[in-house]
């Protein structure tokens, strides 16, 4: 389906809220989101349904960079303070309760390392309706082993500001070479790139630096693959696809224009995530109009 028809779709209200809701308005039409779909990967796979209502408000997605078969999922405004897991067909394995924590708005979801190099977790509460909180927020914990609940002792988090003042953001990006964290604008014309060290955990707070503008607009999720050589941004329309040789930065390979890649329209698809190899990625949507969430795969051809 083109994405003049998609916009068309949304705009009419055929699929659901995903372009147009209480606080959303894409801006379709530029260059990005008209431009070619790259055959680098196979249209979407439906691998099942998530049945568990509490999971109907997915907003993050990523891999587990040490169990093949897991996805950490979370969901955003007002739900569980907690990341679920699910295997790649969609099934509900166990979830992670982070104690002493609350859902404000939760919207993305990254593993990078951490502490001594290990993988760790990283949650971003970053969503702002209406630009009106001055910090936002990323927790990170170890990766654990076990599914049971997080300690607040195991939990770091940071302050974050942008500059110039709050913004409305939902995507997370980890860099597994550097351990720099980015963050991505969701609402002006063209969505910026902010960046952060991931220092900023043991100061306790920090101030973003923009470092980047993209050509499109309403970026909803991202991910980076284990290798770092593989980059992805969604926005409601489209999938946003980046290669990094080893001397990039990731700020030098993102200034690249991305290829478009595969995306079947989801009601309001707020989630993507590559597997754990990065011969894949995985979108999932929220429900709208009783359509239920249900997770798509796109293998490499």
């Amino acid at each position: 389906m083109k994405t003049n028809l998609i916009l068309a779709l949304c705009l009419l209200g055929f699929l659901g809220q995903s372009c147009i809701d209480g606080n959303t308005q894409v801006q379709g039409g530029n260059s990005a989101e008209n431009s070619k779909v790259d055959s680098l990967f196979l249209a979407g796979i439906p691998q099942g349904k998530l049945a568990n209502p509490l999971l109907e408000e997915v907003s993050g997605l990523v891999a587990s960079q040490h169990y093949p078969n897991r996805l950490y999922v979370h969901t955003d405004s007002g739900g569980e303070a907690a990341v679920f897991v699910l295997d790649t067909l969609g099934n509900e394995l166990g979830r992670l309760d982070l104690s002493g924590l609350k859902n404000r708005d939760w919207e993305d979801i990254a593993i990078g390392p951490g502490p001594n190099g290990s993988s760790y977790i990283y949650v971003a509460e970053i969503g702002d309706n209406e630009a009106k909180h001055e910090g936002i927020y990323l927790y990170r914990f170890a990766e654990p082993e076990l599914l049971q609940p997080i300690p607040s002792t195991s939990i770091d988090q940071v302050k974050l500001q942008f500059p110039g003042g709050p913004k409305d953001a939902e995507t997370l990006l980890a860099d597994p070479i550097t351990g720099t964290l980015f963050i991505v604008s969701k609402r002006e014309p063209k969505n910026a790139l902010y960046q952060v060290p991931a220092t900023a955990f043991e100061k306790g707070s920090a101030t973003l630096e923009k470092v980047h503008e993209f050509d499109f607009n309403s970026s909803v999720a991202g991910d980076i693959s284990k290798d770092g050589s593989q980059i992805l941004i969604k926005t409601y329309l489209a999938v946003f696809y980046w290669k990094r040789t080893e001397k990039q930065s990731l700020v030098e390979a993102l200034q690249a224009a991305p290829m478009r890649l595969p995306y079947v329209p989801e009601p309001q698809g707020e989630a993507i995530g590559f597997n754990f190899k990065g011969d894949a990625y995985f979108t999932l949507s929220e429900k709208r109009n009783g359509v239920t969430p249900t997770l798509y795969r796109y293998p490499k051809k």
